[in-house]
């Protein structure tokens, strides 16, 4: 489903500001114990590709519930990013919490609008 004037999900800034969270998680996470690698590291990278990857499911989804349903997906994969952040603070007392906390708030807003968007046209 297309919305707006956006011709394919790399075009939505709901997906954009979704990958610069999940480059910038990659990014953080480097600096993680190497105890980490299998257990906090790859939970939150997994994560936080997700909420990309749901956005652009959904928009290749033929009924707009379908849509909705994905970012809804995606939503609750930016909570599990934001938990598992919490938890990395207090390993990377160093971190730059500002960005991540900036782009987390900014696709959590942006989610919500474009699901409040689809769901007033269904």
């Amino acid at each position: 489903m297309r919305m707006g004037s956006a011709t394919t999900f790399k075009d939505l800034h709901v997906w954009q500001t979704s990958m610069d969270l999940a480059r910038e998680v990659y990014r953080v996470t480097r600096d993680l114990p190497r105890t980490e690698v299998f257990g906090l590291t790859s939970q939150i990278r997994r994560a936080a590709v997700s909420v990309p990857s749901n956005i652009a499911e959904g928009n290749g989804r033929q009924h707009p519930k379908e849509y909705v349903q994905c970012l809804s997906i995606a939503m609750g994969s930016l909570r599990e990013v934001e938990t598992l952040w919490i938890l990395c603070q207090e390993l990377l007392p160093h971190a730059e919490r500002s960005r991540m906390d900036e782009l987390l708030d900014q696709t959590g807003r942006m989610l919500n609008r474009l699901r409040a968007t689809i769901r007033a046209k269904i």
